[in-house]
């Protein structure tokens, strides 16, 4: 469908000017990530070269993309500012909470037998504010987004750290919490860090059984979990001009696993042969005739160490197919060397279950070369080893891969169709057995596999590999089975090998669908009523967080000193927890039971300090509101990583806990943080995270002079009667200063 193209039009009517305008101040040649930056400045944001990982800048982002489960809590905060309509187009994707259990039809209808309140209210109040609702089973929002939405050059901001999946169609798209969405939704500038460039040129052209998903996976082996972080990740070569649109889509998607801000690549023919395939031929002949503004100008690509902060090169003829995991998805290791890796770290060989799709890897591209194996596999008799799932990003494309005979194929060796949803890939998946915790191995190609993520179970090693890779591991049903290389015995007892997969980078028939799930918003929505029920377990209206008294916080306790990876998933579950999203109180439940006690190795065990007893973190926390003692939770490395989701951030606000102090944070979550007027600190010496004690008390010692660049002291109290001062830092700004004197950026909102 085509959207918006008035507003397309716009941007791109404005477009070359403004990026001529901004070379002229830069007095260099740009690159695609400054041009989309610079064209999207705010109006009241004065045009001049902001330094890259120090300056803010206020921007204008095109449109707004919220999923079910953010969108809750996003459209609660909404409410409360006071606007009659959303003031950029903006849409609500219904794509979180349907769980993945016995198959699309059943799952689907189940989903709306237990979600309907929450339904019914993202749908009126998407109805009231003019947001456009695309209703379950309508597809994962990132897919929807890039099939119905992205264009190139534009900007947009999604309530999901996947996001940048949209980069893949030339875009700047960024993941960030609902408070953020709320600003642009009410017509405010939208603020982010000038954002550091790292370039990636990719050279020669995949073959074989290398896909793209094998090109981020090798970016976030050489750049770890937060390699990215504060950065535009920018793919240019011939390399990047031979990949597929939904191929670039897969890898901007990932970028979220390296902590980048975003990734992108410039506009080529295969993004106008993808708009066009998705009838949006009138977006491609717009872009066509700026395509030379919707690139990096030519002497960037040439001499690329020149204009961005790190380049890497990858040689995609040499690329080998990767297996990422378990437990993190910087972990990469070759199909080659599975073997080896896999018998020195004890990871379990048989391969349980095999799940594609998702919002990662569910392109008709991906889909079709996962079933020219499928159908290999029943061709040369051999039975698939291990379970096999398939979970089709948005109806268009199941529509059209059933149509293709693709669902057929995938069946015929005992696949199972999942709905078109997030599912497994988020922890909605009712895996049976997973309560045994049993040691086990499952291979996706999704784009997470951090612990308990997929099934809930934390002895669940799971790895991340391209679709028709996974399909491949599946049929086998081995960790180390090398398709490259190695034989399979088939039904009649004779040595078979796989060949490389082919498949279609757009549908030869076209896409097709009866029904995409699109409902448009009533054009006056002045007279729709948006009913939240008093007693409802599932929602709850929002009442504004208490402005900062001016005073140093004193005689605060430490809740929890979290030990290594403390992801959102841990600081908030999804999962069975996702009913409760739009109900703070409710998930505040969850809040931090995965975090790892420094102190006792535990999870969900804490000191209640009132009692010197041992109790969840949770029902410790409220005790401590209660009796209105302030807390500290101190972190390691990369806090927060993971999802943008907010309620990260609200749930320990809403619970009492003041300040959040660590080594690093994940970009999305310290703004998060902020955004709820909560203390995000790290430590100015990382060795000091050694110095706190569990009987802790946490004395400010200059709060009550915050300001912008100045170091923030805490006298910290040990129970032995001696003391430390302990050095922090913050990264507010004169804004985000007062988002914590208020309360909360909304609370500015409102006023």
């Amino acid at each position: 469908m085509l959207f918006d193209f008035d507003l397309i039009s716009k941007v791109y009517a404005l477009f070359s000017q403004r990026v001529d305008d901004a070379r002229n101040i830069l007095q260099r040649p740009m690159t695609l990530a400054e041009k989309i930056l610079y064209a999207h400045l705010h109006k009241n944001t004065p045009l001049k070269q902001y330094k890259r990982g120090t300056d803010y800048v206020d921007f204008s982002p095109d449109r707004v993309a919220m999923q079910d489960a953010t969108a809750q809590m996003a459209l609660l905060q909404f409410m409360q500012a006071g606007k009659e309509k959303v003031s950029v187009p903006s849409t609500v994707h219904a794509d979180h909470l349907i769980q993945a259990r016995i198959g699309a039809d059943k799952d689907l209808q189940e989903a709306f037998n237990r979600n309907n309140e929450v339904y019914n209210f993202l749908e009126s109040v998407s109805n009231k504010y003019g947001i456009g609702f695309w209703k379950p089973g309508a597809g994962i929002i990132h897919q929807v987004v890039l099939e119905n939405y992205a264009f190139p050059g534009g900007m947009m901001i999604g309530t999901d750290s996947h996001t940048p999946n949209a980069g893949g169609l030339g875009m700047i798209a960024i993941g960030v919490g609902g408070a953020d969405a709320v600003d642009v939704m009410a017509g405010m500038p939208w603020e982010l860090k000038m954002p550091k460039l790292i370039g990636v040129k990719l050279t020669g052209k995949l073959n074989g059984w290398a896909s793209p998903k094998d090109i981020i996976l090798k970016v976030a082996g050489i750049l770890t979990v937060k390699g990215g972080t504060g950065s535009v990740v920018e793919y240019f070569g011939e390399g990047a001009r031979s990949l597929s649109c939904t191929g670039k889509g897969t890898i901007c998607n990932m970028g979220a696993e390296i902590g980048a801000t975003t990734s992108t690549f410039g506009y080529d023919e295969s993004m106008q042969r993808y708009l066009k395939a998705t009838g949006r031929g009138k977006v491609a002949e717009a872009a066509e005739k700026i395509s030379s503004y919707l690139t990096a100008d030519r002497e960037v690509y040439e001499n690329p160490e020149n204009y961005f902060d790190q380049v890497i090169e990858i040689n995609l003829s040499e690329l080998e197919p990767h297996l990422n995991g378990p437990f993190s998805p910087d972990i990469a290791t070759p199909i080659s060397k599975m073997k080896e890796v896999a018998e020195q770290n004890g990871w379990p060989a048989k391969v349980e279950v095999g799940l594609i799709g998702s919002c990662t890897n569910s392109s008709y591209e991906d889909i079709s070369r996962a079933a020219s194996v499928a159908k290999q596999a029943a061709e040369k008799k051999l039975k698939t080893k291990s379970m096999f799932t398939v979970t089709p990003g948005s109806e268009q494309v199941r529509f059209t891969i059933e149509r293709d005979g693709y669902i057929d194929i995938f069946k015929k060796i005992g696949g199972n169709v999942f709905a078109n949803a997030c599912g497994p890939c988020i922890g909605q998946w009712h895996r049976e057995g997973a309560e045994k915790g049993e040691k086990n191995t499952i291979v996706h190609s999704f784009n997470r596999n951090f612990a308990k993520r997929a099934d809930g179970n934390p002895n669940t090693h799971a790895f991340v590999a391209s679709p028709e890779l996974v399909t491949a591991l599946a049929i086998a049903g081995k960790l180390d089975f090398d398709p490259l290389n190695d034989k399979l015995i088939n039904a009649e007892g004779k040595e078979v090998k796989l060949d490389p997969p082919t498949g279609w980078e757009l549908p030869p028939k076209g896409f097709d669908v009866d029904d995409p799930g699109y409902v448009p918003p009533a054009k006056d929505g002045s007279k729709v009523e948006v009913v939240v029920k008093p007693d409802s377990k599932r929602l709850q209206l929002l009442t504004p967080f208490e402005p900062w008294n001016g005073k140093n916080i004193t005689g605060a306790r430490l809740l929890i000193k979290a030990k290594g990876k403390c992801t959102t998933d841990h600081i908030s579950m999804a999962g069975p927890w996702l009913r409760f999203r739009g109900h703070l109180d409710n998930i505040s439940n969850n809040c931090l039971i995965g975090a790892v006690n420094a102190f006792n190795n535990e999870t969900n065990k804490v000191k209640n300090q009132l009692s010197g007893q041992y109790g969840e973190v949770p029902q410790v926390q409220r005790e401590y509101k209660a009796n209105g003692i302030p807390t500290i939770v101190v972190g390691d490395h990369n806090y927060g990583e993971g999802s943008s989701r907010e309620h990260a951030a609200m749930e320990p606000r809403h619970l009492g806990v003041r300040v959040v102090l660590v080594k690093s944070f994940a970009r999305i979550h310290e703004t998060n943080l902020k955004k709820q007027g909560m203390l995000a600190l790290t430590f100015n010496n990382e060795a000091d995270y050694d110095k706190i004690q569990e009987d802790d008390i946490f004395n400010f010692v200059n709060l009550d002079q915050f300001a912008p660049g100045k170091p923030i002291d805490i006298e910290v109290l040990h129970s032995n009667n001696t003391k430390d001062t302990i050095r922090t830092n913050h990264t507010y700004n004169t804004q985000q200063i007062e988002w914590f004197k208020a309360g909360s950026a909304l609370n500015l909102i409102k006023k």
